[in-house]
C-alpha cells in the first residue's frame, strides 16, 4: 500500500511540475495570433470529445439504435443549441426530453 501512495505523489508532482514549466516558459511571451485563436476551440473540442461517445454509446445497453434515448434526446439538443444558442434552453430540452424518452420507453 505505501508503493501506491508514493507513486500517487510522484504523478502528482510530476503533473504540477509539467505544469509549472509551461507557465514559466510560455508565460512571459507572448502567443503568436494563430496559436491563440486556434485555442479558443480547445473548450468546445474537449466537451464534444467527452459528450458524444457518451450520447452515442449510451452505456452497456444501449448503442446506436432506435431505443437509445440518449441519441434523440441528444440529436434534439443540438437543434435546440443551433438554433437559440441559448445555453439554458439546450439544457432544458436536452434533459427534459432525455426523461420523457426514458419514461416512455421503458
Amino acid at each position: 500500500m505505501p508503493l501506491v501512495w508514493t507513486l500517487v505523489v510522484v504523478i502528482g508532482v510530476v503533473t504540477f511540475a509539467l505544469r509549472l514549466s509551461g507557465i514559466l516558459v510560455l508565460g512571459s511571451r507572448e502567443m503568436p495570433p494563430l496559436l491563440e485563436r486556434a485555442l479558443r476551440y480547445v473548450p468546445a473540442a474537449v466537451l464534444a470529445a467527452i459528450v458524444v461517445p457518451a450520447i452515442i454509446h449510451g452505456g452497456p445497453d444501449q448503442g446506436f439504435h432506435a431505443g437509445n434515448s440518449r441519441l434523440f434526446a441528444g440529436l434534439l439538443a443540438a437543434v435546440v443549441a443551433w438554433t437559440t444558442r441559448s445555453v439554458l434552453a439546450t439544457l432544458g430540452v436536452g434533459m427534459g426530453s432525455l426523461w420523457l424518452l426514458d419514461w416512455l420507453i421503458d
